[in-house]
């Protein structure tokens, strides 16, 4: 089979890296497309993935339509060239289009309910439009729903396991306690018009969890003066090994906290709309392994409460086994996805 993925964000390299490593071994033709956005070009580095940068992420509306534009023409210049049997992508326009106009077959991996009229636009010109078993929508013939999260597709036990001398390697001791604070800028097309934490609870959090141990720090604007913690000392590839041996993450950001409910780790998530029902967080919380709140000093309070616990990590360490009982590797799915399509339109 020839399979071009199309890469336009960095939680996409971790979604598609197993397949792309899979489909490799297996002998079949890999191709890669991506863009220029945050760490995603690193990330694919750090992976050892081949891949081409067909556009860079804008910084204004203007910017973002032309963006695009180029990325429709070049998306389908590389497909001509590449001749795929599948194309397999986010919801990304650019990415069914080529593969309509190529006769290559199209599969996109959706989770993200805030986006319904995008989503039902372009699952139509789909072949397998695949979405977690939780999401609202009804997008008719193409859709598929599969028991699982995105996250499952990297951090399933079937392809990660974490490893203390990746720690180790960075000065951390994996056994010390330490909490992860995780803050986004909310510039995504689905977070406009949302807010993340302020910075002032970013402080108090930081300030209040200093007290119980380690406080590193991820954050895409600039650290609040004074600000009790340090800077994430791992590089992104390894984000998932530090993690996996926190006692604590907070976050305004969805993916990571479902990334490291997925490990076990506490997790309290604080944004605009952390308490709209979203249905992979309902989940989680119904488990109890996400906490949500759209007051931050709820946030603050359910943190260093857990902070607190002792018997936290092992209690979600518990819950998240329990979940992992009712769900699936999500990347051999995605495999079947493409095998069937390839199969279908030969």
């Amino acid at each position: 089979m020839r399979i071009q993925f199309d890469v336009t964000h960095p939680a996409h390299v971790h979604l598609f890296r197993h397949a792309i490593y899979a489909l490799c071994r297996d002998g079949h033709t890999v191709g890669v497309t991506t863009r220029e956005k945050e760490i995603t070009t690193r990330l694919l580095d750090a992976y050892n993935i081949e891949h081409t940068v067909l556009s860079t992420q804008a910084e204004t509306p203007l910017g973002l339509a032309t963006e695009w534009g180029l990325r429709e023409i070049r998306t389908l210049r590389y497909a001509r060239k590449f001749d795929p049997d599948v194309i397999v992508s986010r919801l990304n326009p650019p990415a069914v289009h080529a593969a309509a106009a190529v006769g290559a077959g199209s599969i996109v991996f959706h989770d993200h309910e805030q986006a319904n009229t995008l989503a039902r636009l372009t699952a139509p010109l789909t072949d397998r439009f695949c979405t977690p078993s939780g999401y609202d929508a009804d997008l008719g013939e193409p859709h598929r729903r599969y028991e699982g999260y995105h996250e499952l597709a990297y951090l399933h036990p079937n392809w990660f396991t974490p490893d203390r001398s990746v720690l180790e390697s960075h000065g951390i001791d994996p056994d010390d306690r330490f909490f992860v604070l995780r803050f986004v800028s909310m510039q995504a097309h689905h977070d406009i018009g949302r807010n993340g934490l302020s910075r002032r609870a970013k402080k108090q959090i930081a300030t209040e969890l200093s007290k119980h141990g380690t406080v590193y720090v991820s954050n895409e604007d600039d650290l609040p003066p004074a600000f009790n913690a340090k800077h994430v000392p791992v590089p992104p590839e390894d984000i998932h090994h530090l993690l996996a041996y926190s006692s604590l993450l907070v976050t305004d950001s969805n993916t990571m906290a479902t990334e490291a409910a997925l490990l076990g780790t506490p997790v309290v998530r604080s944004n605009s709309f952390a308490e709209n029902g979203l249905s992979n967080f309902v989940e989680l919380g119904s488990y109890g392994l996400v906490r949500s709140f759209n007051d931050e000093t709820n946030a603050l309070n359910a943190a260093t409460e857990i902070a607190q616990d002792r018997s936290a990590n092992g209690t979600w360490t518990d819950r998240r086994d329990e979940l992992l009982e009712t769900k699936i590797d999500v990347t051999s799915y995605m495999l079947e996805q493409i095998q069937e399509v390839a199969e279908t339109n030969a």
